[in-house]
């Protein structure tokens, strides 16, 4: 199967009102011209080898960004339309696509599109997505919500972006997005569209919505699950499911985002880092890191007013701010990364485990027509050596200096190997 320039993506999520240290509410005040400070990071992206920004909301909203009140308006704390030009100009420079996130399952008390668009329960009153007062769901049994979101989505398919991560698929009936996205897919066939699922059948999510895509929280919870509870087993079943989803689409992989705690954070040993991204750049699926996550920042998500904000920090004005701690973390993002890119067959990957105990497993991601790697995890106090079976291979990237024999892992060590020539 031909691979599509989504199926390689590599991106660098971003939520632009934390990062850019906007005010927490939209007060309708002066622009403050956020994206510029965004634009400055560019480089800094391009350098890690990443391909696109993921971006979460820029629209005119109340508070957060998934209260919308206006999809086609920039938010004034973020900037204007001019300043979106530049943004994907300048992206566009150094190779950088840009995806936009879309809220239409909901929106904002304040919404300024037709009333008459929103659902009502049998009191009359607009119904609430999962209790939010403040965020009211869209009817998406009408035919002018459809046209509404198919303009929306065209728009800025126009304006440049690439793509769109559709916030809370999982809410939205996918028969919806059956009936939108053709409609958009008319005069953007290129554009990439992925929903955010967290749980249930994920392929038959994707094959009836027509998405391109869906947001792969299964295999998130089993890698640093597994790494904290030295239970390889877990990250393989994780993993036999995530295969059968490749066969039929290209999930959006990650070991973090927006909404969950941060990686550093989560992991019990920080030794297992480099595990657990090991295994993200080395598995079938379009691989996305969130800002700051190259770092090793940590953050806590909580479920309280204000939880998400120590997930969702400011960063400087440009990267030389940043302290120096980070380059180590962030080296190790961007070789893995370009070990990602030098194979882009990984992309659609299938990954058996040859080799599975508790603490020790053979990852072997392979595209079935003789490219393959594999992916060695030792979770134990102790080096081990593993079963690699019959032919040469050599350490393409490693948690340590990856000297001697390829077969010996030091312990809570990790190693990527590529047939020897």
């Amino acid at each position: 199967m031909a691979l599509s320039w989504s199926d390689q993506a590599i991106w660098w999520q971003v939520y632009p009102l934390g990062f850019t240290g906007a005010p927490p509410v939209g007060d309708g005040g002066p622009v403050r011209h956020g994206l510029r400070h965004l634009r400055s990071w560019l480089d800094h992206v391009a350098e890690l080898g990443c391909t696109g920004l993921q971006l979460g909301p820029i629209f005119a909203s109340e508070t957060h960004g998934y209260d919308t009140v206006d999809h086609f308006a920039i938010d004034r704390r973020l900037g204007d339309d001019a300043d979106f030009d530049a943004l994907v100009g300048e992206a566009g420079e150094r190779g950088l696509r840009i995806v936009l996130d879309g809220v239409f399952n909901h929106v904002g008390r304040s919404f300024a599109g037709d009333p008459g668009w929103l659902r009502r329960g049998p009191d009359g009153e607009p119904d609430t997505f999962e209790g939010h007062d403040r965020l009211v769901a869209l009817d998406h049994g009408q035919e002018a919500v459809r046209a509404y979101v198919a303009s929306v989505l065209g728009h800025w398919l126009d304006r440049g972006a690439a793509g769109w991560r559709l916030d809370a698929a999982y809410a939205v009936p996918a028969e919806f997005w059956s009936e939108v996205l053709p409609r958009v897919r008319a005069r953007h066939p290129q554009a990439w569209f992925a929903g955010e699922v967290i749980h249930g059948d994920y392929a038959g999510y994707v094959a009836r919505s027509g998405l391109d895509s869906v947001t792969q929280y299964e295999l998130w919870k089993a890698i640093w699950s597994s790494l904290n509870d030295r239970n390889l087993y877990e990250l393989a079943h994780a993993l036999d499911r995530h295969d059968a989803m490749l066969e039929s689409f290209t999930p959006l992989t990650f070991t973090g985002n927006h909404d969950v705690t941060r990686l550093a954070t989560r992991l019990d040993d920080p030794r297992h880092l480099g595990h657990a991204l090991a295994v993200l750049f080395t598995v079938g699926g379009a691989p996305s890191v969130y800002y700051g996550d190259e770092l090793g920042l940590q953050g806590v998500k909580e479920e309280r007013e204000g939880g998400d904000d120590a997930i969702r920090p400011a960063f400087p004005a440009t990267p030389a701010d940043l302290p120096k701690q980070g380059r180590e973390v962030f080296g190790l993002h961007r070789r893995l990364i370009a070990l990602r890119r030098a194979n882009p067959w990984l992309a659609r990957a299938r990954t058996s485990v040859p080799h599975l105990a508790n603490r020790s497993a053979v990852l072997r991601s392979g595209d079935g027509s003789g490219q393959a790697l594999l992916t060695l995890l030792n979770l134990d106090d102790r080096p081990y050596r593993f079963p690699l079976g019959p032919g040469r291979y050599a350490v393409a990237e490693a948690g340590d200096a990856g000297a001697g024999d390829p077969a010996l892992v030091p312990a809570h060590g990790w190693r990527v190997l590529l047939p020897a020539p």
